[in-house]
């Protein structure tokens, strides 16, 4: 049976990381509080691979899309995403972000769409309960990142398990739409 995820830092050790195609997620928890981030990356045709201080840095274009999770006690949820502090920011305002509400009114923001970055783009190194993993371009990859999502909006960012299911499946869908790449002969 074929590998459909490993830890990204491992893969690089191993020399496993995929150069033709593969989606990347890290994550970014809060130590205070269930307040969590996800970025999801997908890349293809990596020119090279190389450690740089804070993580490992691709030579490639990436499309990026963020997840926010935003406990119903976070104190500062008037404060548009990409002006809070580095360490709970993504790049986006309310309107550019889709919007669930669970039902202990948790509130899961994803964007609406990819971001890109042209050139390269630089993975950080995990640190605390925070991960890094690739997932391999595999013909069942949306499925295992529907249930992967599913599993660590639940476990992790304390998502109520009716609504991680919810979101997880629509999540990996508009994985799919916005972040493949498509190929011309």
């Amino acid at each position: 049976m074929a590998v459909k995820a490993m830890d990204l830092f491992d893969a690089y050790s191993k020399n496993m990381l995929p150069s033709d195609q593969g989606f990347i997620v890290s994550s970014f928890f809060s130590v205070n509080s269930a307040y969590s981030r996800y970025e999801v990356v997908s890349y293809n045709n990596v020119k090279s691979i190389y450690p740089a201080e804070e993580g490992l840095t691709f030579q490639t274009d990436g499309k990026k899309l963020h997840i926010l999770v935003e406990p119903a006690s976070y104190p500062k949820k008037a404060e548009e995403p990409f002006v809070r502090s580095s360490s709970e920011q993504i790049p986006h305002r309310f309107s550019e972000l889709d919007l669930h509400t669970c039902k202990n009114q948790t509130k899961i923001y994803t964007g609406k769409d990819a971001v890109m970055s042209y050139t390269s783009f630089t993975i950080m190194k995990p640190t605390g309960l925070n991960f890094a993993f690739i997932f391999y371009f595999l013909p069942d990859i949306y499925d295992s990142l529907a249930l992967f999502f599913e599993k660590t909006l639940n476990k992790e960012a304390g998502v109520p398990l009716l609504d991680a299911k919810k979101v997880a499946k629509p999540l990996a869908l508009k994985i799919k739409n916005r972040m493949s790449w498509s190929y011309s002969s």
